[in-house]
This record gives C-alpha cells, sequence and structure tokens, in this order.
C-alpha cells in the first residue's frame, strides 16, 4: 500500500510554490518530499520539519539559521539549500533533487566495498566538509544515510541544516544505534564542548571502516555499550576483519579515528590530503581487492531507490502523539414489573410512564456528554500555528478563533522584520475560554555598534565587546609608537561601525616601538650584552656553545640576528664561540698539484696553487702549513710547484 496516500501535504501546493508530489523519508524532526517548483518548472527535494518541532520558536530559529549558513556553501558535493519559508504549520527548506540513493543503502546491498570504491567516496565527501569547516561550521551528523549517490556517480553530503547532539536523536534503539557509531568521544563525554570538526573527522574515520569491512567498528544490543566501546576502546584495524589489507589503509582509519581529537588530523581539507596520500601509495592489485563480506550484485544497483535525507522511522500517518479516549455512561436496569394487572392513576398507564422514563434517559445521556465535551474540549481553544506570519494576519487568525492578542518585540535571525517569532502559549495548546496570546513580532537580525577600543589594554578591550554583545575575534600583534605593549591599536570593524552580534571583531595589539636589532657576532660577551642594553634590549647566553670561525669566549651567533626587529625589552639569544675546529694537514709535498690539491679539500681545507717560474713541473714543493701541523678548519692552505 502506498503509504503516501495518507500524508495530508501530498498533493497540495505549499506556500503558493511547491507542488508536493511524492514522500521520499520520514525521520524524527522532518519529512522530506519530491516537489515541484511550479515558478522554475524544476524538480526538487521540499523538507518540512514536523508539526511538534514548529512550535519550538528556538528549534525553528536554530533550523532556519544554518540552513542559511549552508546556502552560502556553494560546493558541488553539498547538497544545494534553494529557499526556506513557512506556511501555517509548516516550516520548510526547498533543496536540491539527487535521484539516486544513499551510501548506506550501497553498503546494505553490497556489504563492503573494495579499497578504490571506498576512497572514491570518501574523497568528494571530505571535499565537502573540508569546504564546510573553512567556512566555520561543523555537520556533526556525518553517517552513511547523509551521503547520497546519484545515478549519474556523483556524491554529495546532505542534512547540513540540522544540528544534532546525543540527546538529538530518535529514541528508537535502532536509531540511536544508527547514530552514536558515528559518535567522537568528546560528543558523547560533552555534546556542547564536541563541537569541533575533529567530529567530522571522526565520523568519517568511522564510515571508511565500515566501507572497508561492510561493518561497524563498534557493536552492541544497546546505546550503551556502543557509546562505551567508543569511550574506551580504539577503532579496530580494518585489516583485522579484512586480511591482506593494505596498511596505509588501517594508518587512515587510525589517524581519522583517534579518540584524542588533538591527534587526529586538524580538519577534513587535512584529512582529505591523507586519503589522497594514502591511494597514491597504494597498487591498483591493492585497490582492487575484494573483501570478503563484498556481495555480487546483478542488474542495476540502487537507482530505484530515491534519495534518503532522513532515515526512516514511523510509518506514515501513524499519531504517536495522541492516545484513543472513549467515555461510556452506564444507566441502572429497570425494576421489574409488578405482578397482577398494572394500577392506573388519572388515567396514566405502565406505557406514558415508560416515555417519560425514556425521555429522561435521554436528557440524561445529552446533559452527561455535553459537560464531558465542555471539560475535555468545549472550554478550550487552540492556539493556530502563526510562525512567520506578519502581524496584522497573526492578529486577525486569533480573533477569529475568539483569542485576544498581545504583543511583544525582540530580535531573530530566522524570522523577517515584522513576523511572528514566538507565541505564548505555543501553538496547537489549548487554552480556556478567550485567553490572550503573546506574539513575539521579530525587529530582525540585532544590530549593534562596535565600540572605540583603541588604547584600551586587551582584556579590556575583550571586556567591553562582550559588554556591546559582541566577541573578539583574531588578535594580531604590530608594532606601533604611539601606543603602549599590549594596547589595542585598531579593530575590524571599527570603532562605530554597526554589525550583526554574532559577528567576531579582530584586533590589533601593539607590540611597542620597534627596536633594530644590533650585529654584535664575534664581540666579547660582555661586549655584546652591553650593546644589546644599550639598544634597550636583553641579552640570553645559552649554555651550549659550538666551534665556529670566530674566536673563543666571543659570540658566535644571535637569534634573531642583524635587521631584524624587536619590541623594547625584549630579549636576543647569544651562542658562544668554543673556536674554529683545529684540523691535521696532510703532508703533500712530491705529490703533483692536482693530486695535493684533492687531499687538502677532503681534510676540509681551502687550496690556493702558487707555480714556480719559470714553471718546470707539477710537483709540489712547498705547502703554508707543514704536514703533520693544525690549522682551523676551512682555513686556506697554499701550496707551490718546483720551479728553477
Amino acid at each position: 500500500m502506498d503509504t503516501t496516500l495518507n500524508d495530508p501535504i501530498v498533493g497540495h501546493v505549499v506556500d503558493g510554490r511547491y507542488r508536493v508530489d511524492a514522500r521520499i523519508a520520514v525521520g524524527g524532526m522532518a519529512t522530506v518530499y519530491r516537489a515541484l517548483d511550479t515558478r522554475l518548472d524544476r524538480v526538487l527535494a521540499l523538507k518540512v520539519i514536523h508539526p511538534s518541532l514548529a512550535t519550538d520558536a528556538g528549534f525553528v530559529e536554530r533550523f532556519i539559521r544554518e540552513a542559511k549558513s549552508v546556502a552560502g556553501l556553494a560546493h558541488p558535493n553539498v547538497v544545494a539549500v534553494f529557499d526556506q519559508g513557512a506556511q501555517g504549520a509548516y516550516v520548510y527548506l526547498a533543496m536540491e533533487y539527487v535521484a539516486g540513493c544513499t551510501l548506506r543503502d550501497v553498503l546494505r546491498e553490497r556489504g563492503a566495498l573494495q579499497p578504490r570504491a571506498a576512497l572514491d567516496i570518501v574523497e568528494p565527501v571530505l571535499a565537502a566538509l573540508g569546504a564546510a569547516h573553512r567556512a566555520g561550521f561543523v555537520h556533526r551528523d556525518m553517517k552513511p544515510e547523509n551521503v547520497l549517490i546519484g545515478d549519474d556517480g556523483r556524491v554529495k553530503v546532505a542534512d547540513f541544516g540540522l544540528v544534532r547532539t546525543v540527546g538529538d536523536v530518535t529514541t528508537t534503539t535502532g536509531a540511536v544505534l544508527g547514530t552514536v557509531s558515528y559518535l567522537a568521544p568528546e560528543q558523547l563525554e560533552d555534546a556542547a564542548a564536541g563541537a569541533g570538526a575533529g567530529v567530522d573527522v571522526y565520523a568519517c574515520g568511522v564510515v571508511l571502516y565500515e566501507m572497508l569491512t561492510g561493518r561497524k567498528p563498534h557493536g552492541g544490543e544497546t546505546p550503551a555499550q556502543v557509546l562505551y566501546q567508543h569511550l574506551n576502546e580504539d577503532v579496530p584495524r580494518p585489516s583485522a576483519a579484512v586480511p591482506g589489507l593494505a596498511r596505509e589503509l588501517d594508518a587512515l582509519v587510525a589517524a581519522a579515528t583517534a579518540r584524542d581529537p588533538r591527534v587526529r588530523p586538524g580538519d577534513a581539507v587535512a584529512l582529505l590530503a591523507l586519503v589522497r596520500a594514502a591511494r597514491a601509495a597504494l597498487s591498483d592489485a591493492q585497490l582492487d581487492a575484494v573483501p570478503p563480506a563484498a556481495r555480487t550484485v546483478s542488474g542495476a544497483s540502487g537507482s530505484e531507490n530515491r534519495t534518503s535525507v532522513i532515515p526512516r522511522t514511523a510509518p506514515a500517518g501513524a499519531d504517536t502523539g495522541r492516545v484513543a479516549r472513549t467515555s461510556r455512561l452506564d444507566l441502572p436496569p429497570a425494576p421489574p414489573a409488578a405482578a397482577g394487572p398494572p394500577a392506573r392513576h388519572g388515567g396514566r398507564g405502565p406505557r406514558r410512564r415508560r416515555g417519560v422514563v425514556a425521555v429522561v434517559t435521554a436528557l440524561v445521556v445529552v446533559l452527561v456528554g455535553a459537560g464531558v465535551w465542555y471539560i475535555n474540549s468545549g472550554q478550550f481553544t487552540r492556539v493556530p500555528p502563526l510562525l512567520g506570519q506578519s502581524e496584522q494576519a497573526a492578529k486577525k487568525r486569533l480573533s477569529d478563533a475568539g483569542l485576544d492578542a498581545r504583543f511583544d518585540h525582540g530580535y531573530s535571525d530566522a524570522f523577517n522584520r515584522g513576523t511572528v517569532m514566538r507565541s505564548d502559549p505555543a501553538p496547537e495548546t489549548k487554552i480556556r475560554g478567550d485567553g490572550p496570546v503573546t506574539l513575539t513580532i521579530s525587529r530582525g537580525p540585532k544590530i549593534v555598534q562596535v565600540p572605540g577600543l583603541a588604547g584600551l589594554p586587551l582584556a579590556d578591550a575583550k571586556a567591553a565587546l562582550t559588554k556591546a554583545g559582541l566577541s573578539a575575534g583574531l588578535v594580531t600583534s604590530a608594532f606601533d609608537d604611539g601606543t603602549d605593549r599590549g594596547a589595542v591599536i585598531s579593530s575590524d570593524p571599527g570603532a562605530g561601525e554597526r554589525v550583526r552580534p554574532d559577528k567576531a571583531v579582530a584586533l590589533t595589539v601593539s607590540k611597542g616601538s620597534a627596536v633594530d636589532v644590533p650585529d654584535v657576532t664575534g664581540e666579547d660577551v660582555d661586549d655584546a650584552t652591553s650593546d644589546l642594553d644599550d639598544a634597550g634590549l636583553k641579552a640570553k647566553v645559552t649554555p651550549q656553545r659550538v666551534q665556529s670561525d670566530e674566536d673563543a669566549g666571543t659570540v658566535a651567533r644571535q637569534s634573531p640576528g642583524e635587521g631584524g626587529q624587536l619590541a623594547k625589552g625584549d630579549t636576543v639569544t647569544l651562542t658562544v664561540s668554543k673556536g674554529p675546529k683545529m684540523v691535521a694537514v696532510p703532508d703533500v709535498t712530491g705529490r703533483s698539484a692536482d693530486d695535493a690539491r684533492t687531499r687538502l679539500e677532503d681534510a676540509g681545507f681551502t687550496v690556493k696553487v702558487k707555480h714556480s717560474f719559470p714553471f718546470i713541473d707539477d710537483t709540489i714543493t712547498e705547502q703554508s702549513v707543514d704536514g703533520g701541523d693544525k690549522a682551523p678548519e676551512g682555513s686556506t692552505i697554499t701550496i707551490k710547484t718546483d720551479g728553477l
């Protein structure tokens, strides 16, 4: 039976634009449909969050805010977001429709994949995540269900719109196991802290392991068992499950799934570089090795299994949030008829009395039923869904429902200025009589002014930003003659500029006045220290001594060297010379000039040849340092040839 027939949204046009043709997938947070954009005449996927969540203004605001962020992420391996909107109880995203299947479908059908196929899938996934990481946000829910493989072979990452933590996963055991299998240890220990790019790197390592072996690295009958293993056990080597698998693939999985996030590659871009290096190191035979868990598939694979962005849960139309209730009124049995002929009282016989009893009984049933209805429903009115509607439209709808409207205002990044961003009580809540409903109307994004920070110490500048509702971003240092060391020179955006409160303000902090570092190499240590002190710098002499061309006891080298710049009061490190290294000079007299040169150069000397006049032959008769004596390594030895 086609369960989409029971879906109330199928066949309707949402927001006057998107005609919903079929349901693709159902999950704990949203339902995904195949729809037609009637304005642009293109097929797309429409993700509609469940009405129970649509009443949560905080959830809706986060959903819309993050969808806007993803919409700005133009990457060929990310499912594109085209539009976002709300109509009554429907809050939706219009997204790119990818005809094909998910990586989960492929693994379910084929088991393990050959290393070449696994790397062909993980590379575009990492490219998509890398673009997201460099743009400043993290997926946090990477798993095979969110990797889409199109009929044309394209690989795309889906479901950037909803960031989920352990507490957000669905409550069915299968769904929980399917999610926690890919969560990094830091997400399990502290969901708020586990928000860096490393959680996506870890998940990709687990997905790669599953593609190579056909199974998850940690198993268990309950989520708690899987959680425990992720926290206390390393992901095993893929080659333990697939004998003969290349060691490079073991190393790749181990690097990505290190339990300490500081040991993992910094983000997806760094992991992608490791993947490409591993691929380059593998032979064709290693890349095309067929794992034991691989299954042969005949015919087309997966082309009819349409994209599943959200894992399927309850069947269509199931309303798990309601409990059927029945009411029954039991009437006492009628008294038995008296024996003998019926008595007459004023001409009113038994038939008349029975009619009166029937009327009274009917009245009792009606009155009791009306009382039950009044107690359960009649005295209450449901607050209609109003999120995203204009102030006037929301006020009219409340009035039509017999409810009074009160208004408040607040800032919101998700709801347009002048639209309802929150209602109190929440939509679908029952309230007694014509009780008032407070609607919070969006003023649009909150805009704040960057305070003047020049001249403030860094700590005071950060406090001023926090007080203004802003935060400090990248802090860099620069020399500045007019600003005290440690104080702010400038900010970006600058003082007085109006920005949104989530904008990070970059600060440039003064290193003080610049001091040119003098050259003190070759000087006595005391003289060098005095020269640096005169320049406003400090000297630090290392205990290590080195051999150099400089005389023993003098400065062999300095850091930084001549031409560098430091702030006044900074330190220059000095290394003292032990003098040059002394090397024994070979005796080359009686040898040819070429042979003598070679022997002296091999001993570490520079050679200068002088020919006597008139030149007779090239036999060496003299050398500037006698054979057997020592001379500084690298010094010049002069040799002379024979003459008259």
